[in-house]
């Protein structure tokens, strides 16, 4: 966007915070577009996750652009990103960093990984081993790194972007719940439609359209538009409403586990962020409904039996979001 290249011109412009954070995602979702074609939901759930400062597990088959969205992400954020590709030879330490012994100094130093970056895709996660991915575990949850006794805090805005493919698992490692509940939403792109492939031919028919993306917003101001995010109002029946769809999670008979109390968390705060790029200060039940499907299934575990008859949690979170009521408050 010509002339207001950085979220601070944006918010001069509009004293309102969610009129702010509205300017910010249009801007930043329609610079995006210029690269990823036909696919406007995935891109808005994806600023959502980054103003809830959470992240995102991207599971698609090859092709699709998954790796060309988390740098046109960066791109337009106007922040650090770094590429770790994931191979069952991955070390833990070929992501946290490692202590060098400096000759001259006499002293260990340490010497960062590419986990000290603002936006870090580990693409084909579940190709490395349970051992590496475990590395990420303390830079998801506490966004800081260990090592050798000495916490390090990492950057912010700080959104790991991960991907995997769900068709070839030959030589991969399943993510364990515990890493899986780690992420905010898992997304997929999908195919584009023959109008949207033809569109991308054309983008694509001379210089490719990230090589001429530049930042659009301060991607600095993530944190203070997060903040921000936090005053948007939930109900007190709408905050019913999402723990009653988890708690149904919990209790339906397809499911050997439900949804953690960290889904509910990642519904009720994604819920805010959509509500405030369209520029809400309040919370309506379309939000709640629109992210369940991104926020829940992930979560869950199906049974043995369930599995065999070819059920999908996605499936099972759908039925609970047609049967679960929303109850409203009687005056």
């Amino acid at each position: 966007m010509e002339g207001r290249t950085a979220h601070r011109h944006l918010a001069r412009e509009h004293a309102d915070p969610m009129d702010a954070i509205q300017a910010f995602a249009e801007t930043l979702i329609a610079n995006m577009e210029r690269v990823i074609v036909g696919k406007r939901q995935a891109l808005e759930v994806l600023v959502v996750a980054l103003l809830c400062e959470g992240h995102v597990l991207l599971e698609d088959v090859p092709g699709v652009g998954k790796t060309m969205l988390a740098r046109a992400l960066a791109v337009s954020l106007g922040v650090d990103f770094r590429r770790l590709q994931c191979t069952p030879d991955l070390l833990p330490s070929d992501i946290t960093g490692v202590s060098v012994f400096n000759q001259e100094s006499r002293r260990f130093e340490f010497m960062p990984g590419p986990a000290f970056t603002h936006v870090l895709l580990a693409d084909e996660i579940n190709r490395a081993t349970p051992r590496a991915q475990a590395a990420l575990l303390e830079c998801m949850g506490e966004r800081q790194i260990t090592v050798d006794g000495v916490s390090r805090p990492l950057l912010r805005p700080f959104l790991v972007l991960a991907t995997q493919n769900p068709v070839e698992y030959e030589g991969t490692f399943p993510l364990p719940e515990a890493q899986l509940d780690r992420f905010l939403f898992k997304l997929r792109l999908g195919y584009l439609t023959p109008e949207q492939e033809g569109e991308m031919l054309r983008n694509l028919g001379g210089r490719h359209p990230i090589e001429t993306l530049s930042r659009v917003v301060d991607g600095l101001a993530v944190p203070e538009l997060a903040e921000q995010v936090w005053t948007v109002q939930v109900d007190d029946t709408l905050r019913d409403y999402i723990v009653a769809l988890v708690h149904a999670t919990r209790q339906h008979p397809d499911l050997a586990l439900g949804a953690s109390p960290r889904g509910s968390l990642a519904l009720y705060r994604g819920a805010q962020a959509r509500a405030a790029i369209q520029g809400r200060d309040y919370v309506l039940p379309d939000d709640i409904q629109a992210l369940a499907p991104l926020a829940l299934p992930h979560r869950c575990i199906l049974r043995p039996e369930s599995a065999l008859r070819g059920r999908t949690t996605e499936a099972v979170v759908q039925e609970i979001l047609d049967q679960v009521p929303l109850k409203l408050n009687g005056p």
